[in-house]
């Protein structure tokens, strides 16, 4: 197979041409060797680390969206949900004109319906998260204008574009800033109501966005600055997921001390708490496990990920949304290993079987689709591997 499949490689090799640079130079500049960016640029190696995304990008003076556009703006119309992007765009975009122009509605039906769609949201029900997100992101501005029940409409706005907004947009392969702006409304919300859980479920928000930017400085400090404390379950839950979050910053930065430190207050934390869902956030003992793998993942430690994995048993992980974070980390791992690329391709099958969204457009998982690819054999799993490739819009 040739480069044409790695989207990734191509765009980097097109820019490095661009700039009149040679491998050498910019690998030097990005702290790799010549011949791991060619593999890079031949698509013959997955460019799936925010922290060499971000020294590449430097090094290319481009910002690192540029190496990851937009699966959804690449492959545009390919899932049911596509059609309601724009929706949520331009509800989005009213609101922060202050014309949300939705119904005024009473905070305990909102708070029903946000129940609905996190609910759809955590069990991958994509379509139904964007058939419902428009109206009720309108509703609960509207409603807000008024001042009527000020206080459980800002808890419920800073909760629905974090982990309804946000998320959503992410999981369908989005642009980055419809993301930031989904953070950056929790983000306000949070503020107004002042509480130290609103906060943190901001902090979240907003950290996750500013990794997406390459701007890990920026999310260690915004987590820095959420603190709930441990009095009850729901703070317990609440911190465990920071510390999460922290520990993925770390790796992100190469801050080794950091990371461990961050995933084993975590770990700790959740054999306390067990397994929960406080602001839906499902923390607890399966949850620290997945994200263990990540972390590894992002520290480019493909065995250690793959250790992890076969510690945890996914069938017990408390919602969809785990479950294919687990066989899509585990597909990850597994890619890199040698003698496991079948494997590999068997367990991101599994995870596009869950959420074809965070598989088809995630811009890590369509670059190991790639990788894979290019050393396909021509047999039963090449032709589910090439399925999968065609599917996320891949040449296959």
């Amino acid at each position: 197979m040739k480069a044409e499949h790695s989207e990734i490689g191509r765009r980097l090799r097109q820019i490095r041409h661009a700039r009149g640079k040679s491998l050498a130079v910019i690998a030097g500049l990005a702290g790799i060797s010549a011949a791991h960016l060619s593999r890079l640029e031949n698509g013959e190696r997955a460019l799936d680390r925010r922290s060499l995304i971000v020294k590449l990008a430097e090094a290319l003076e481009v910002a690192p969206g540029e190496l990851t556009l937009s699966p959804a703006a690449i492959a545009p119309g390919e899932l049911a949900e596509d059609r309601f992007l724009n929706a949520v765009r331009l509800a989005m975009l009213a609101v922060s004109m202050h014309q949300a122009g939705g119904q005024v509605v009473p905070p305990a039906v909102l708070s029903a319906r946000v129940d609905e769609v996190l609910t759809a949201q955590r069990d991958c029900q994509y379509e139904q998260v964007g058939a419902a997100l428009p109206d009720l992101i309108r509703d609960l501005h509207t409603t807000l204008a008024t001042g009527r029940g000020e206080a459980e409409v800002l808890r419920l706005l800073a909760l629905t574009h974090v982990q309804g907004t946000q998320a959503w947009l992410m999981d369908i392969g989005a642009p980055l800033d419809l993301g930031w702006q989904a953070a950056t409304l929790a983000r306000q919300a949070a503020e107004r109501l002042d509480q130290p859980l609103a906060l943190a479920l901001s902090a979240f928000g907003t950290a996750f966005g500013l990794l997406g930017a390459g701007a890990f400085a920026l999310a260690e400090r915004a987590l820095a600055e959420a603190e709930v404390g441990t009095a009850r379950a729901v703070e317990l839950q609440v911190s465990g997921m920071l510390a999460l979050t922290r520990s993925l910053v770390a790796a992100a930065g190469g801050d080794q001390a950091g990371r461990t430190a961050a995933l084993a207050h975590a770990a700790e934390l959740a054999e306390r708490t067990g397994e929960g869902n406080a602001l839906w956030f499902g923390f607890g003992p399966g949850n620290v496990g997945v994200w263990r793998m990540s972390v590894a993942l992002e520290a480019g430690e493909h065995l250690e990920a793959a250790k992890i994995a076969e510690t945890i048993n996914p069938g017990v992980l408390p919602s969809r949304t785990r479950q294919a974070a687990y066989w899509r980390e585990y597909g990850r791992a597994l890619a890199r290993l040698p003698r496991r690329q079948d494997d590999a391709v068997l367990a991101i099958r599994r995870a596009e079987l869950i959420s074809p969204a965070r598989v088809r457009r995630h811009p890590f998982m369509r670059s190991v689709l790639a990788e894979l690819v290019v050393k396909a054999k021509r047999d039963a799993v090449g032709r589910e591997l090439r399925g999968m490739a065609y599917r996320a819009g891949l040449p296959a």
